[in-house]
Parts: structure tokens; C-alpha cells; sequence
């Protein structure tokens, strides 16, 4: 089959790019900046010559959007915002004009959508879409917007022969360079990977591996439509989540930080504190009721091999960025 990939220069396009063109795919991706035979140049927000792969393909996954990994600025927080929304729409009117449009459009959104939550966990059928919660910071409201927006793109395109799913994705852990696992084992390996604000709020994430299962999945999956989570069905608080990685790479020991070390520590890296703060309990209702079967159910296993993959250098791609 074709894919076509936009902005699939980051970490999860990176995943989904090798994977799908180790099982002999052909592979297109969209990027600002393309340095590889396959990668065409776009520039994320207006239709040009790029539109023509997405012509006679068979699956779009768009993937674009400026990451999270920065300091929630507003000015950020608007690019964060104006990338997600203007890929999405661009993409829709690529597979509008299409004279053969692809037969199904996965568009990348988040867990983030769903509320700060601690007493239960977030399904598709169930789950609260957050914005609302008191006793949090005011703009964790924006992130819930950006990722309502963001779908709200896709589901607003006319494209009536192309189906169209949601991914509302966790952390994907894979042991690629300046990916998300990465820094969680740097941190571990420094000892400073102990709980953050006492480690009540719940870390959801997804194996690479099952990460492109499930998307293949989806694929084949022609009666799944809408937003479908993406995330191992054990969400666990991050005190738990940090222990068994603890556990795995063999550091007895994590300094714990609070609230105000972890401000400090965001403010270091360029980052922002909602990335650790915030209680992500969400799990894969749709997937599982399909009858998808994850391989890396638990996160102490996962973790186990993500270390082994990651000493081998295996994957050890590093990802680029402004995809």
C-alpha cells in the first residue's frame, strides 16, 4: 500500500516510517525540509505539488503539528495550535480534490483532551473531555482546545469516500534519541527519576510496537470511524510509572521533586510542567472492544524491553524537527 506521512519527521512519524517500510510499504512524508528520496517538501498550511501523493494513495496519516516539548508561551501555544489546525484543514482539501482519494485519513490528536482525572479511567463512550476541571492552571484549558480543534478540522473536511479516525494518542515510548523514553531513562540514569509532586497522576502511554499495530489495525478496520485512544489499557500513577523504570535500568534509587523542582526543572529544559502534572488515565475502550490484542500490555515489561532495544541501538534514530 502507499501511505503518505505530512510531518512525519518527527518522533512518531519517525516509528510509523520504518515500520512501514520494513513491511515493504511505499512511503511518502511531508515535511519542511525533505533531505531523503522519499520526503516531498510542504509547507504544512497551503495546498501545492505535494497534494499529488496524496493522489491514487491509499492511507493519509497526518502527523504534523509543532511539538509539546516547549514552554507554553502564548506565542507557542498559538503555533502549537495554528500547525495542528492548518495541517489538518490543508490535508482535508488534498483528499477533496483527490480524483482518487485514499480510502482512509488517520488524523494524529491526543489524550490530552480528556480532563485531569484520578478516580477513573477515560474511555471513548465515557470519558470527560477536560477544559472544566477547577484546581488547575488556567491554560491547561487551551491544550483541551488545541486537541478539540484539531479533530474538529478533520471531522469539518467533505470527504465522503475516505473514511476518517481520530487518533487520541499516549506517550508512544520508543528507544529513539530525544524521544520522550529517552529523556525519562536520562533522568533515571542522572537519579533524579523519582515521583514529581507526590506521583498520584496517572502516565498513560503505548509501546511503539503496538503503536503501529494498532494504527495498522485501523487500516484494515473498515467499521472503526471517529476518535479511537491509543494507549495500553494499564494506565498507572507516575510514582509506579517511575519505579518500574527505576526497576528496569537497575538505579535503585530516585530523588523525588516537588511542584516547585519540577517548575524549575521545565524552565531548564524548555518544557512545561502539564506534561508531568497532569492525571492522562485513559484507556483503549474501542481498540479492545475490536478485539485488538496489545503486546505490551504492562509497563514494567515494556519498559524491559524498550532498555534492551535501546542498549543495542536498536531504532536509535534520532527524529527531526518543524516536520
Amino acid at each position: 500500500m502507499k501511505f503518505v506521512l505530512p510531518g512525519g519527521t518527527g518522533q512518531v512519524g519517525t516509528v510509523l516510517d520504518r515500520a512501514l517500510r520494513a513491511a515493504g510499504h511505499d512511503v511518502v512524508v511531508l515535511t519542511r525540509r525533505p533531505t531523503r528520496d522519499h520526503e516531498v517538501r510542504w509547507d504544512g498550511k497551503t495546498l501545492g505539488p505535494w497534494a499529488e501523493a496524496v493522489d491514487g494513495s491509499d492511507v493519509v496519516i497526518n502527523l504534523a503539528g509543532r511539538s509539546v516539548s516547549c514552554r507554553y508561551t502564548p506565542a507557542n501555544l498559538k503555533s502549537m495550535m495554528d500547525s495542528r489546525v492548518d495541517s489538518a484543514r490543508v490535508v482535508g482539501e488534498a483528499i477533496a480534490d483527490a480524483v482518487r482519494p485514499p480510502r482512509v485519513w488517520l488524523q494524529m490528536s491526543t489524550a490530552t483532551v480528556y480532563a485531569h482525572r484520578f478516580d477513573a479511567p477515560h474511555d471513548e463512550a465515557g470519558g470527560v473531555i477536560g477544559g472544566t476541571e477547577p484546581d488547575v492552571p488556567g491554560y491547561w484549558a487551551y491544550s483541551v482546545e488545541i486537541a478539540r480543534r484539531w479533530e474538529q478540522a478533520q471531522d469539518e473536511a467533505h470527504t465522503p469516500h475516505t473514511r476518517k479516525v481520530a487518533l487520541r494518542s499516549a506517550m508512544v515510548m520508543s528507544p529513539d534519541r530525544g524521544g520522550v523514553f529517552d529523556v525519562l531513562r536520562t533522568m533515571v540514569r542522572l537519579g533524579l527519576g523519582g515521583p514529581v509532586a507526590g506521583g498520584a497522576q496517572y502516565v498513560s502511554w503505548i509501546h511503539e510496537h503496538d503503536f503501529v499495530r494498532a494504527v495498522e489495525f485501523l487500516v484494515d478496520r473498515d467499521d472503526l470511524v471517529g476518535p479511537v485512544n491509543l494507549a495500553s489499557p494499564e494506565p498507572l500513577p507516575h510514582r509506579a510509572f517511575m519505579r518500574d523504570l527505576r526497576a528496569a535500568q537497575g538505579m535503585p534509587v530516585g530523588l523525588p521533586a516537588t511542584r516547585w523542582m519540577a517548575e524549575i526543572g521545565a524552565f531548564v529544559l524548555r518544557s512545561d510542567t502539564e506534561l508531568l502534572l497532569k492525571s492522562r488515565r485513559v484507556v483503549p475502550g474501542r481498540l479492545l472492544a475490536a478485539g485488538f490484542e496489545f503486546e505490551h500490555p504492562q509497563w514494567s515489561d515494556a519498559a524491559r524491553d524498550l532498555l534492551r532495544r535501546a542498549r543495542s541501538g536498536a531504532g536509535r534514530v534520532p527524529a527531526r524537527t518543524g516536520a
